[in-house]
């Protein structure tokens, strides 16, 4: 791709004066933090649209404006179900997690552990969050600069550096107030920007052709169908896996990573915490319907325009003066024609008897998308053949005005700059309280942490940067975020309702409940979920699940252990806890798939289990 032809001067104005004055701003409005609170936790005096902006821009990375207008264009609406478990977590986390946090004046979510059950329990669930969210800043920056680089022709390397450090100035200079200030500014760009790009697709499609009749034509492709009732659990995105994974997974990332954790520590009360994250929970599906949405307008514009066989530009460049240019060049040809077939019915929009025509041309692209595909990978079987992460960016490049395509570009890097910033911040909040200064140097001054802290944070920078460096070492990168997280988020949230609801459970329980957990976490994906998709094969469950499956773990072995201590009808619930355990193990291990049913049995066991164990007198106190 031709840069210059893509870029001007205008474009790289509005890029860089975007970006320049968020990190001046986050800068300037911070420079005056001298004490932990300030620091860490803003002052505590952090409003609720401002938290509810900031938790949202935490979770919402490059990626989030990257990929999922790709997701809709390819498959349809049917991801926001992902996210229906969400209000249900931001419900359960105002009620329980922010008063317990805001009453004990804890720095950290592992703080609060510490007074519950011990110091290795606390330093231990710390460790995973370092672990695990260390990896996904390093992943969270490279994301973004792979796709940017291979469309925009910018050096990969370079693109890491840049991100890293135009995130570490502000986040160093001005901690979490730093972080929330900025993100709230970032939140607003990236609203305008899908705005805009929004009404500049329908203000491309043919004079005839209006909203309904675009929503028309993507729903004959099927892409409008966003509810799927499908009780079969390995398949990622149906209304039970968002309504029941999706509450543990949001319930895990929202209530216990100190990412999120942070955002609402810094309120000024409980009530603006509280008003931050149920304006999170309210906005966050209808924003990610909207996204989703544009990528199905996307979709609708390439029904009368020429699109790719395949959107990644390393494609092109690989097929030409290659043994298979041929092949390749033939399936674009058919490609081409089935385009100009689908132009011809919808010059008119879309009449209901030539549904079955378009779903037949639609499925003969399919089929070549898939050939082209086979032939990419022998020309080169490195190349990511997935194109959804391209579509977006494509579509900006090839189709935006002039300014237009900077403002845009500035979204999406402003976008990997709020979660990266958001996850040193927390990497460093965490290092610093956590292990620091509970393990290494005790009774220090608040300058003395606070300095701490912002080497902390410089250090993490440049451990993401170096993770972000050897990424290319791996595959299906946006993945492997979900991945990692999956596979340490449910022993850890597992944890922290021990903490709240099961009085009887002591610390050493705890700990050796949580490291057996995490072991068997790590090779139920290792042994029944990569192995098996690195030979082809259909894994035993979806990973989404390990959230659901760690929680419940360490949770089952915990009791287990003070079995002793617990009453008659929790013993007789645990005896039988652990024998829909062996069933349910029994089942998957031969190729029975987890079911709503058996996901169902074990809430429900662990409910009973909650509520003869619940200490109620603490509760009250709340």
């Amino acid at each position: 791709m031709d840069i210059e032809s893509k870029l001007h001067a205008i474009d790289w104005i509005v890029l860089s004066v975007t970006l320049i004055s968020i990190v001046a701003y986050g800068t300037y409005v911070t420079r005056k933090n001298a004490n932990v609170t300030d620091y860490i936790k803003g002052g505590n005096d952090t409003k609720w649209w401002t938290i509810g902006l900031s938790v949202m821009a935490t979770q919402a990375s490059a990626i989030t404006f990257l990929s999922t207008p790709g997701q809709a264009f390819h498959s349809g609406m049917g991801f926001v179900q992902f996210y229906f478990g969400l209000p249900i977590a931001m419900i359960i986390i105002c009620l329980v997690f922010i008063p317990i946090y805001h009453k004990l004046k804890v720095y950290t979510a592992y703080e609060f552990l510490e007074g519950r059950f011990d110091l290795k329990t606390r330093s231990l669930a710390s460790i995973l969050f370092l672990i695990q969210r260390g990896l996904a800043a390093g992943i969270t920056i490279f994301a973004p600069a792979i796709i940017l680089s291979a469309v925009l022709g910018w050096n990969l390397l370079t693109l890491n550096i840049i991100i890293g450090f135009l995130v570490i100035i502000y986040t160093v200079s001005g901690g979490t107030k730093a972080v929330n200030v900025t993100q709230k500014q970032q939140m607003i760009i990236i609203f305008i920007g899908m705005l805009i790009a929004f009404f500049m697709i329908m203000s491309q499609l043919p004079a005839n052709i209006t909203f309904t009749n675009a929503l028309e034509i993507a729903g004959a492709s099927n892409k409008m169908q966003v509810l799927d009732f499908s009780s079969d659990l390995s398949n990622r995105y149906t209304i039970w896996t968002g309504i029941l994974g999706g509450t543990f997974l949001m319930l895990s990332y929202f209530g216990t990573d100190q990412s999120q954790v942070q955002r609402y520590l810094s309120g000024k009360s409980i009530r603006e915490s509280q008003l931050g994250l149920i304006f999170n929970g309210l906005l966050k599906v209808p924003m990610q319907f909207f996204i989703l949405l544009i990528g199905v307008m996307v979709f609708v514009f390439y029904q009368f325009n020429p699109s790719p066989l395949n959107f990644n530009p390393n494609v092109n460049d690989a097929v030409t003066n290659s043994k298979y240019q041929q092949e390749y060049k033939a399936l674009e040809n058919e490609h081409i024609a089935i385009e100009n077939s689908k132009k011809i019915i919808f010059a008119d929009g879309f009449q209901v008897d030539e549904k079955e025509q378009i779903q037949s041309l639609n499925a003969r692209d399919l089929a070549l998308k898939a050939s082209s595909k086979n032939v990419i990978k022998k020309i080169n079987n490195q190349i990511e053949t997935n194109d959804k992460d391209y579509v977006f960016i494509h579509f900006i490049l090839n189709n935006l005005p002039r300014g237009l395509i900077g403002l845009l570009l500035a979204v999406i890097l402003s976008a990997a700059m709020s979660s990266t910033a958001s996850e040193l911040n927390a990497l460093a909040s965490t290092t610093t309280i956590d292990l620091y200064k509970r393990n290494v140097s005790k009774n220090k001054s608040e300058e003395h942490y606070v300095k701490a802290s912002k080497w902390f944070t410089l250090a993490w920078g440049l451990i993401a940067i170096s993770v972000a460096c050897v990424a290319n070492l791996f595959d299906n990168l946006i993945q492997l975020v979900n991945i990692i997280g999956s596979i340490f988020y449910g022993n850890v949230l597992g944890i922290f309702l021990l903490a709240f609801f099961f009085k009887k459970v002591n610390g050493n329980a705890v700990f050796k409940s949580a490291v057996i957990t995490q072991i068997l976490i790590c090779s139920i994906y290792y042994f029944g979920i990569y192995q098996l998709e690195s030979a082809g094969l259909e894994p035993i469950i979806s990973y989404l699940w390990l959230n659901f499956i760690g929680c419940i773990l360490v949770l089952f072995f915990s009791l287990f252990f003070v079995f002793k201590a617990i009453n008659k009808e929790s013993k007789a619930i645990l005896i039988v806890t652990s024998l829909a355990i062996f069933k349910i193990s029994y089942d998957i291990l031969n190729d029975v798939s987890l079911s709503i049913t058996h996901v169902v049995t074990l809430i429900v066991l662990f409910f009973f289990l909650g509520f003869f164990n619940i200490d109620k007198t603490a509760l009250h106190e709340k």
